[in-house]
């Protein structure tokens, strides 16, 4: 009885191990996809977001001392 209680014990200490594993790879993958969205979005958005503080450094610059 006791060696069944042990042998099971193991295998879950197995599976949690597995799934750790696994874990790691699902964050990674998530991370990876995040950084690939996030240079699409710099890409897109970047003339955007350089006009816009062209036009704040030209109304800063036109304002009277």
């Amino acid at each position: 009885m006791i060696d069944r209680i042990v042998v099971w014990a193991l295998s879950l200490k197995a599976r949690a191990s597995e799934e750790r594993g696994q874990d790691l790879v699902e964050y990674s993958a998530i991370a990876g996809l995040m950084a690939v969205a996030i240079v699409a979005g710099l890409a897109i958005f970047t003339p955007f977001i350089n006009n816009f503080f062209t036009g704040l450094g030209t109304w800063l610059g036109n304002l009277p001392p």
